[in-house]
């Protein structure tokens, strides 16, 4: 039985959820129009594209999850639904984590300023670099979901209701068996994503050190626009990185069950989970002028004032 906090915070995800959706559907928008209206597509908006969608999706996808199981739980354990929900939900995860890293490490190729021969030939090619690096995502994200998908289907086709719902002890022992090898395969599945965003935050602080120590040296001023960049991409890459591991540790506790289903400790864990990608949203749209000259006619057309926010 869901408990009235429970419900609160399965509330709370959904507004926070529908926030991520506005916010996600305003990037897309921009970079959409940016693209038509050129005629062409940046690498960045490319990256961007995939990010916002899959992102979008997947908030949509658990505000509907959250609604129904406020209003009718059951309905997931009918007719196979369970299996497509943890599927689909499991491949937009890995998803949205790709992406974000392929994000974070377009912001390294672009912003920092080594001189290495590697870094330079990345620097050069990035552009035709991206399609495959986006296509790689997919891939990975797909091969990955498959082993979750049979889990679930394998448990749904040994017991007829959820083990929430049934106090079977075979039934959490079967379940069991399986978690600690999925769970090995999700950290295995996610330590890449993670690597490449913490290695892209770092090569980008140690270019900034080096800037700021070349700037002090020739006595330039802080107004530089390459530190200006700098500190963007730091802000965005870092960001991120605190989404990251904030979503991979919740996710991981629902996964592993450490909680009681609908717990308070599993509720809170929900909250913080559909906090993180609207987290991550938010840092994008206010670290980019396009997405923000987009905001700010939206609110104005709704007659809201709006305050210029300068990252």
């Amino acid at each position: 039985m869901m408990t009235s906090f429970a419900v609160l915070c399965l509330s709370i995800a959904i507004i926070e959820s529908l926030a991520g959706i506005l916010g996600n559907g305003i990037i897309l928008a921009a970079s959409s129009s940016s693209c038509i209206g050129s005629k062409t597509c940046t690498p960045y908006d490319m990256i961007v594209i995939s990010l916002s969608s899959s992102k979008l999706i997947l908030q949509s996808w658990t505000t509907l999850d959250f609604l129904i199981s406020i209003l009718y739980e059951p309905f997931f354990y009918k007719e196979n639904m369970l299996v497509v929900s943890e599927t689909i939900f499991t491949f937009l995860i890995y998803s949205s984590l790709w992406f974000g890293a392929w994000l974070s490490v377009f912001y390294c190729i672009k912003v920092a300023s080594f001189t290495q021969s590697f870094f330079i030939w990345l620097k050069l090619r990035i552009a035709r670099l991206v399609p495959w690096m986006l296509l790689t995502a997919w891939l990975c994200s797909f091969a990955a979901s498959i082993p979750f998908a049979w889990d679930v289907y394998s448990a749904h086709n040994n017991f007829t209701a959820p083990l929430s719902m049934t106090n079977s002890s075979a039934g959490r022992t079967t379940r069991n068996n399986s978690l600690p090898l999925l769970i090995d395969l999700w950290n295995a599945s996610t330590a890449l994503p993670l690597i490449l965003t913490v290695g892209s935050s770092i090569l980008l602080i140690q270019s900034l050190w080096v800037h700021t120590r070349e700037m002090q040296n020739n006595a330039s001023g802080f107004r530089d626009p390459s530190l200006e960049a700098h500190m963007k991409a730091i802000k965005s890459v870092c960001s991120f990185f605190i989404f990251y591991i904030t979503y991979f540790i919740c996710l991981v506790c629902l996964y592993s069950r450490v909680f009681s289903v609908f717990s308070d400790k599993e509720s809170m864990c929900i909250v913080i989970m559909a906090a993180c990608p609207t987290g991550h949203t938010r840092v994008l749209i206010w670290s980019n002028p396009k997405f923000r000259e987009l905001l700010a006619r939206i609110w104005h057309h709704t007659n809201c004032p709006i305050r210029t926010i300068s990252m």
